[in-house]
């Protein structure tokens, strides 16, 4: 995750601003340089960590029997690194069903290679990284004729040099919003053992439902508010927006965190769960990261300013500071709340960052966000959550009536008038 930051240079997020408002450059100049700036710095690194692999492995305290994993490891990201941008133009061009398309078949051949290489070749671990090679392999063949068509030699050098300074800080950006989903584990194993470690992380991934949602959420937000920059009713539109997704992510965070035990501890076919019964006494911080998320999401959405004004500068900032505070109150709260404390460090940084956008983006570009309405579906959602909390450690609550808190929350913002649903729908049909 940490190399793909140095491979990619923030490039793919250049492109989309530059190529979306066409402000300098031609379309072919707009996808023509950062796509070869982009391959060119991939090809370079990716021989670099080729040729070093057995140094490197020394460095990442990697035995130097399995050094040679590296060399896999270089030509992945080369290729994911190279197939950025063009689907980045697919998303551009609203082209949905080829992007999900060239996605699903990536993550298919990616799990029917290990399937195979691991259960009929009794293959090692290095059967995981080639089948996620040919897999990346795979996705760079399939999106190859979008660079066959728009890719030209034409060099503009005044656009390079814009689209460098817009880009090159989501590099430290990339690393510190890195930093910011990862650094508790290895703190975690410094402060406590690996056990605590193996029940924290498990039930830290039980937070992907809510990160798919969010990810959807700015596979689609990124080209729509670039497509839509210069439409008189931007900002008002990307308001709306805004709290429309904040509804439905705190409906989801609420859905999900009143049945993931249910979810979890469900039999699945060959007596397997989500994750090991070993690991269900940290159900209990699945709530926060789910929470957490919503203000990633959050994030994402207030990031429309920055793009538009191309105010990138600020990025490593606002990244740093949450990374900072993630790993100060993990060191101050894990003491007095175990793991519920690691998760809430989580969702301080979350906080931080979309707290520190705000600031930014209202700065140099003023959107009309509903807040008070934000709040309130927020609030409304958390305490919805505190009664069910309450009533399910005194009576345990079935199963059948469980669905009747993110109901009542739903019903709840509807009487307040705090959420229009018909007007939601309307914004949807019109986008």
């Amino acid at each position: 995750a940490l190399f793909n930051v140095f491979f990619s240079l923030g490039l793919e997020s250049g492109y989309m601003r530059f190529a979306s408002l066409k402000e300098t450059g031609t379309e072919k100049e707009n996808f023509s340089n950062p796509y070869t700036v982009n391959a060119v710095n991939s090809l370079l690194l990716g021989l670099i960590l080729f040729a070093f692999s057995g140094g490197l492995a020394g460095i990442l305290q990697i035995d130097g029997k399995y050094s040679y994993l590296l060399k896999y490891a270089a030509a992945i990201l080369v290729l994911d690194s190279i197939s950025l941008i063009p689907f980045a133009s697919l998303r551009l061009a609203n082209k949905a069903g080829r992007f999900v398309l060239f996605k699903v078949t990536n993550i298919v051949v990616n799990v029917v290679l290990n399937i195979v290489l691991i259960s009929y070749y009794d293959m090692g671990i290095e059967a995981v990284l080639i089948s996620n090679l040919i897999s990346s392999l795979v996705s760079y063949v399939m999106v190859f004729p979008v660079v066959w068509k728009t890719w030209t030699f034409s060099w503009n050098r005044q656009l390079v040099s814009e689209l460098m300074r817009f880009s090159l800080p989501y590099i430290p950006t990339g690393i510190a919003a890195n930093l910011v989903q990862v650094v508790d584990r290895p703190i975690l194993k410094m402060i406590s053992d690996d056990s605590t470690v193996g029940v924290y992380q498990a039930n830290y991934k039980l937070g992907i439902f809510m990160l798919l949602i969010v990810s959807m959420f700015e596979y689609a937000w990124r080209p729509f508010f670039l497509n839509n920059a210069k439409d008189e009713n931007a900002k008002w539109i990307f308001s709306k927006v805004m709290t429309a997704f904040v509804f439905a992510a705190s409906a989801a965070v609420l859905v999900l965190s009143v049945f993931i035990e249910d979810l979890v501890k469900a039999d699945l076919p060959f007596g397997f769960h989500l994750i090991g019964k070993d690991y269900w006494g940290g159900l209990g911080i699945v709530p926060v990261i789910l929470f957490s998320y919503i203000f990633y999401g959050i994030y994402i959405n207030l990031t429309a300013g920055i793009y538009i004004e191309k105010k990138t500068s600020y990025l490593p900032l606002i990244t740093v500071v949450a990374a900072v505070l993630n790993i100060v109150f993990i060191f101050l709260l894990y003491p007095l709340f175990g793991l519920t404390g690691a998760a809430y460090a989580t969702l301080i940084s979350y906080v931080a960052m979309s707290a520190g956008i705000y600031y930014v983006s209202n700065k140099y570009y003023p959107v009309p966000y509903e807040l008070g309405k934000i709040a309130v579906i927020i609030l409304m959602m958390a305490g919805v959550f505190a009664v069910y909390k309450f009533f399910d450690s005194m009576f345990q609550i079935p199963l059948l009536i469980k669905p009747v808190f993110p109901v009542a929350y739903i019903l709840l913002l509807q009487a307040f008038k705090v959420v229009d649903l018909s007007a939601l729908k309307r914004l949807v049909a019109r986008r």
